[in-house]
């Protein structure tokens, strides 16, 4: 009981209120359908306590409801990590490569970058998800992939299981000329009848239940693909972008110079192992990094104050030509511009005509950047 007691904390519990927001509402609830509706059509399908292989199929559904929900509360719950307010480095001369955060009134570790979402400088900041209400970085980043590989893995099982039960239940009650059919339904009749019902409810809610499934495998899994391809080269997404930009600004200006990126160990293991460990503690303590032979310490930190620099010098600057509320997903604006909202949390600037903004870089709808206010900036997704 005590042990219990020092892992429950009051603190600890403040963290629950991550779970009311839409994100964990839409990605647990859809959890609890998929596998609520897999343990039921497995019990019509291939009763577990009558053959071996229904049992591995009943615990193996139920490892992965575990194992999916586990990590997924371990990258919410445990969060990415913080850089300690007021922190700076050992050695002061150091402090001229970073940036300096007004919020946190501390510099910008290496490989930090502020959240607006969370208010807090992030340690090795990947992106903040709106699906766990937090962050991924440093401490969490191992659990996020987990569950992004778990998931889907979770739902092709449930949609083989929806499948069969659907082929199987309707096999047994109609005839729509399978006779030619050759598969072996032996597994799937035993006396006496199953306990539940198979009616028109519960097939509609097995279609349904089908549909989540193959969507969260098609999109869950791209993102899965998406975060191993930048963890094997020991990067996070904003530091990918930050490597295109720097590609960009040396051949805007015709440098003769070349970035290196200075955190890829060279080895797709070595920078797997960056990440995912044994004993489930990432390598390092957020702050500090190892680097490559022959690059700078700071020369990440040094190439986002070059870029920010030249933001200034190679943004654009648009005069506002009609009013926008700040909505998320304007109506009034077209079908296509409302249709290709951007997936982001980040805040719409609501805008007056007549007023002017600077842009950094946009799609074909939609601009970011900064609204000019007395020479002060406010930086959001623009429409």
């Amino acid at each position: 009981m005590g042990t219990f007691c020092s892992v429950i904390k009051f603190e600890n519990l403040q963290e629950l209120k991550r779970l009311c927001h839409w994100g964990p509402v839409i990605a647990l609830g859809v959890i609890a359908i998929c596998s609520t509706m897999a343990m039921i059509d497995s019990v019509l399908w291939y009763w577990p306590l009558h053959t071996t292989g229904g049992s591995v199929n009943f615990i193996m559904l139920i490892n992965w409801t575990v194992m999916i929900l586990y990590n997924y509360f371990n990258a919410m719950f445990v969060g990415p990590g913080f850089v300690p307010l007021g922190w700076k480095p050992e050695n002061s001369q150091d402090s001229m490569y970073l940036q300096y955060c007004k919020v946190c009134q501390a510099y910008k570790a290496p490989r930090s970058h502020h959240c607006r979402k969370c208010n807090r400088c992030v340690m090795k900041m990947d992106h903040h998800c709106p699906w766990i209400n937090n962050c991924c970085g440093y401490q969490n980043h191992a659990s996020f992939t987990l569950f992004l590989l778990l998931a889907p893995l979770g739902c092709i099982h449930a949609a083989f299981i929806f499948v069969m039960t659907m082929y199987t239940q309707l096999y047994n009650r109609l005839s729509f000329g399978w006779n030619t059919v050759k598969i072996d339904m032996s597994a799937a009749r035993r006396d006496p009848l199953p306990v539940l019902p198979f009616g028109l409810a519960a097939f509609a809610a097995t279609l349904f239940a089908l549909g989540l499934a193959l969507g969260t495998t098609i999109a869950v899994g791209m993102l899965f693909f998406t975060q191993m391809k930048i963890i094997l080269r020991n990067k996070t997404s904003i530091e990918s972008w930050i490597e295109e930009k720097a590609k960009d600004r040396i051949q805007y200006y015709q440098l003769d110079e070349v970035f290196v990126f200075p955190y890829d160990m060279g080895s797709q293991w070595k920078n797997f192992k960056q990440v995912f460990t044994w004993s489930g503690v990432p390598e390092g303590d957020g702050l500090e990094w190892p680097i490559r032979e022959g690059c700078h310490p700071y020369s990440l930190t040094i190439e986002q104050l070059k870029q920010k620099a030249d933001k200034r010098v190679r943004s654009v600057r648009y005069k506002v030509i009609e009013d926008y509320s700040g909505a998320c997903c304007p109506l009034n604006k077209g079908i296509k511009t409302f249709f290709t909202s951007p997936c982001t949390e980040e805040p719409r600037i609501r805008l007056q005509k007549g007023e002017f903004i600077l842009a950094t870089r946009g799609l074909r709808y939609w601009l970011y950047g900064d609204k000019i206010l007395d020479d002060s900036f406010v930086e959001a997704v623009l429409v």
